[in-house]
């Protein structure tokens, strides 16, 4: 398989079972991250990993969260939410290190984050591991992101589930890129998927 080919046939799934990634091939999937584009040099990602009894500890928090932003929420939702961070084989907690004050715009910051655990999908898949970036309105809860680890300015960008994809893992067709693509020839351009 060619590295393109690798990078074809990438897909997320939450059916993951153990083992997660350990030692020095967590390392090297982790190092890939290093790669991303990065203006400034800021290197603004952070990693937690959570496993073993952790994992019941973070589902409490993460379940805490979505009471403390919604008091009404459905109790299915947090059941749910509850279930998969304490059996998730690993967690990686995608913080973000904001330095608002610098000349490197938080945007450019934020897909720094984005563009390194993009890397990380692939370098997990590239080893023969899967996972799937998962977010929410927990996401973006500055106590739970501080509970974390990220105090304000910093923030979370989500939550990577990690482990090895269970035989039968659904494979969803990948969509065909033309819709998303257009040539400029000096008037607005438009495109097929937004039609």
């Amino acid at each position: 398989m060619t590295s393109l080919d690798l990078l074809l046939s990438r897909f997320s799934t939450d059916a993951l079972a153990e083992p997660a990634p350990a030692g020095a091939v967590l390392d090297s999937i982790l190092s890939t991250a290093m790669r991303a584009p990065d203006h400034g040099k800021l290197r603004p990602w952070r990693y937690v990993i959570v496993q073993g009894d952790a994992r019941a500890a973070v589902a409490q928090r993460v379940a805490a969260s979505m009471k403390r932003l919604d008091p009404d929420v459905a109790q299915a939702k947090v059941e749910k939410r509850l279930s998969r961070f304490s059996t998730m084989p690993m967690t990686i907690v995608l913080g973000m290190h904001l330095r608002p004050e610098h000349k490197i715009p938080l945007i450019e910051q934020e897909l720094a984050v984005g563009a390194a655990a993009m890397n990380i999908l692939n370098a997990l898949h590239a080893t023969g591991f899967g996972g799937v970036w998962v977010s929410g309105d927990v996401t973006y809860d500055p106590e739970l992101a501080a509970e974390l680890g990220f105090p304000s300015p910093h923030k979370l960008a989500g939550f990577l589930f990690v482990g090895t994809p269970q035989a039968g893992a659904v494979v969803p067709p990948r969509r065909p890129v033309d819709g998303y693509v257009a040539q400029w020839t000096g008037a607005p351009v438009t495109f097929g998927a937004d039609a």
